[in-house]
């Protein structure tokens, strides 16, 4: 069962969140710890922070079950307010300054368990609970042979 946490105006760029984001989207959670722990990337503390949040909202729905195989499912960053300013600029004129925040939201789970390969000879291996096909070879020597 899956646990969400959520971190909303976080005063930083959704670009810049982004990025990490993207490093630690479908890695185990341990792994994903450790990844933002050293990246010296200043929305990598918090990032953390709300991994570990989204850990303790899996433990509390999920009381004695294992941990070590959650990993982050999904994880999403959403623009969020933009703060106005204006800057002083040349000859009289103003700039304007957009200071920007973002919405990121947290999915863990547990890891679903995955095909395994079967080897059948030492050229093939054939998943499991797959209906068999034709191969593409079978399909090339029947075309030629009706021609």
């Amino acid at each position: 069962m899956e646990a969400v946490a959520k971190l909303n105006n976080y005063p930083t760029s959704p670009r810049k969140m982004r990025l990490l984001a993207d490093l630690i989207r479908g890695m185990q959670v341990e792994k994903a710890l450790a990844v933002l722990e050293f990246n010296p990337k200043h929305p990598a503390v918090p990032l953390r922070k709300l991994v570990l949040s989204a850990i303790n909202n899996w433990k509390v729905k999920n009381e004695g079950a294992d941990e070590n195989a959650l990993i982050v499912k999904t994880i999403m960053v959403d623009g969020a307010r933009v703060i106005k300013r204006m800057r002083p600029a040349p000859q009289g004129r103003g700039y304007r300054v957009r200071k920007r925040s973002n919405h990121v939201t947290v999915v863990v789970d547990a890891a679903a368990p995955t095909e395994k390969a079967v080897k059948v000879s030492k050229k093939e291996t054939v998943k499991k609970d797959v209906p068999a096909t034709k191969t593409a070879a079978a399909k090339k020597t029947t075309k030629t042979e009706t021609e």
